[in-house]
């Protein structure tokens, strides 16, 4: 029971825990999977904490990616050199990652882009500032979420290559619409998918414009990326690692490293009502939304914003005010519930870690 501390009468419930030892050895597991640290940017949306950016600038790791400005602040703040604001940038948020570049002048800041319309507005701002902002053209290549087909995207870059104040920095491509199961048949798909991106650089390369970096993928996708040394490669849940992604891609070998725990905190019939509501974990996917380590329950009756219920056979076993232990399906949004999360080192909680970048930004 590795995930069990021994002081676990002092755990406020609901909760999450995050195990340093753990996530350090996944750290060193994704740096092995690409070969150098200097490949990975991974994305800091997983964990959102100040102390897991500083075990991975220990161990060599400098780029970074981004969805919030908060993520952003966070990183450069905590020894990130390199860092990509991968999400569009628009209306006052503009201003405020200014500031950020200004209030980190040796860190390396970026922002992807897709539109002319985006394109203008951060030029406008840039030139009153006098600056100069560096842009990753987001491409879509299937996930059509945002980003540009790469067919379409050669006249965008030429205007960001033109303008005096934007910095054509590379591409970013994000194929999180690929899940295939098996590794072959992802791989088939994912590199089915990059063709139109190669065809791209290829054409942009012929006109005499550099790609500087090709930011690739995420986690279903890295080992496929990682074998092309020219891409940059950007997993973000391997840190953390959760039940749904173990489930789905045994041939990741991450380790668990972030828990939730609950109390049985009553006993209807044949049934336990925990503290585990939907405001403390991610509801977005159907249940199972947990995996329990210490529980065996047959189905979920009820889940709500303070409570879960569940039925079982043995409730017998569970006293009110049993601690339960289970990992996430999707660790991501779970994280960002959080205000902080209990730190554990040898089955002890030592420690409590803020989850710093949850919060938003609502002023310049």
């Amino acid at each position: 029971m590795w995930y069990r501390p021994e002081n676990e009468a002092s755990i406020f419930t609901p909760a999450v825990l995050v195990y340093p030892d753990r996530i350090e050895k996944n750290i060193r597991r994704m740096i092995a999977l690409a070969g150098d640290a200097r490949r990975l940017r991974p994305h800091v949306k997983t964990h959102k904490i100040a102390e897991v950016i500083g075990l991975q600038v220990q161990l060599g790791i400098t780029r970074y990616k981004c969805a919030t400005l908060s993520e952003v602040e966070m990183v450069a703040a905590n020894g990130g050199k390199d860092v990509l604001l991968a999400y569009p940038l628009l209306g006052p948020a503009i201003q405020k990652f200014l500031q950020v570049t200004e209030l980190y002048p040796e860190t390396r800041f970026a922002v992807t882009v897709d539109s002319m319309t985006a394109c203008q507005l951060l030029s406008d701002q840039a030139r009153i500032q006098g600056k100069t902002l560096n842009l990753f053209v987001d491409l879509d290549n299937g996930m059509h979420r945002t980003g540009i087909a790469p067919g379409k995207a050669s006249g965008l870059i030429d205007s960001i290559v033109k303008d005096s104040y934007l910095e054509f920095a590379g591409l970013h491509i994000y194929d999180g619409h690929i899940h295939d199961l098996d590794l072959e048949e992802r791989k088939v798909h994912c590199d089915a998918d990059f063709e139109p991106v190669l065809s791209l650089v290829t054409q942009l390369e012929g006109k005499g414009i550099l790609v500087e970096e090709l930011a690739c993928g995420g986690t279903p996708t890295f080992p496929i990326h990682a074998r092309h040394p020219s891409r940059t490669l950007c997993p973000g849940t391997p840190v953390l690692w959760d039940a749904g992604y173990r489930e789905a891609f045994p041939d990741l070998e991450f380790l668990p490293a972030a828990v939730i725990a609950g109390r049985v905190i009553s006993k209807p019939d044949n049934q336990l009502c925990l503290d585990l509501g939907y405001k403390s974990m991610a509801s977005e996917m159907a249940h199972p939304r947990l995996q329990f380590l210490n529980l065996d329950h047959k189905v979920v009756l009820n889940h709500s914003e303070e409570h879960l219920v569940l039925s079982t056979d043995n409730s017998s076993e569970a006293l009110v005010g049993d601690l339960v232990y289970a990992l996430p399906t999707h660790v991501c949004p779970t994280m960002a519930l959080q205000e902080q999360v209990y730190v554990v080192r040898e089955q002890l909680v030592v420690d409590v870690w803020k989850v710093i970048a949850r919060k938003r930004v609502y002023k310049p």
